[in-house]
């Protein structure tokens, strides 16, 4: 893992992708600029309040309170978190945690057969989680705006290693959810 990046520095890099998937790919269909922002920082809270919950043990309606209460709309190392798209990051939140098991046979179904997602870091598992969740169960959302958006935050925190892990694994997971017809 690298040294963790400062908030306004994950932003800033997710900002930087985002313009990159506007060239690229295009934008989640009918979401404004600031829509599409608010999703982003939606991915970027549901991975670390999936964490949280894994470390601290805390129950799912606790931490989404937490974060609606306290987190978003906050200073958070001295800089304001921008806009959350908060029914967005609750819908991940709790799909990852009711779909569990199905989401980490998925994700496992793409690992090498001697991983285990418990060798994985927390952080790994939550990126992975919450992506495969939403490669599964958000059809209307665009698979290359999924893999990258997740790819971003995984080089937030990690390595490069790591995020190249994260979208081989979640490309994986998207050809098995969603095949071509």
């Amino acid at each position: 893992m690298t040294e963790p990046a400062s908030l306004k520095s994950v932003l800033e890099q997710l900002a930087e992708a985002e313009k990159r998937n506007l060239a690229e790919v295009g934008a989640e269909p009918q979401l404004t600029s600031r829509q599409r922002r608010a999703r982003t920082v939606a991915r970027l809270a549901a991975v670390q309040a999936l964490y949280q919950m894994e470390l601290a043990g805390e129950g799912v309606d606790t931490v989404i309170a937490e974060f609606s209460n306290h987190r978003f709309d906050a200073d958070i190392e001295g800089e304001a978190l921008a806009e959350a798209d908060e029914p967005y990051f609750a819908e991940i939140v709790r799909g990852v945690v009711g779909g569990q098991r199905d989401i980490d046979a998925a994700v496992k179904a793409r690992l090498a057969s001697n991983w285990r997602m418990e060798r994985l870091d927390s952080t790994l598992r939550a990126l992975l989680r919450a992506g495969a969740w939403e490669l599964r169960e958000r059809q209307d959302v665009p698979r290359e705006i999924v893999l990258d958006e997740y790819v971003e935050l995984a080089k937030a925190f990690f390595d490069d290693a790591e995020a190249k892990f994260v979208n081989a694994a979640l490309d994986g997971v998207a050809r098995d959810a969603r095949p071509k017809s």
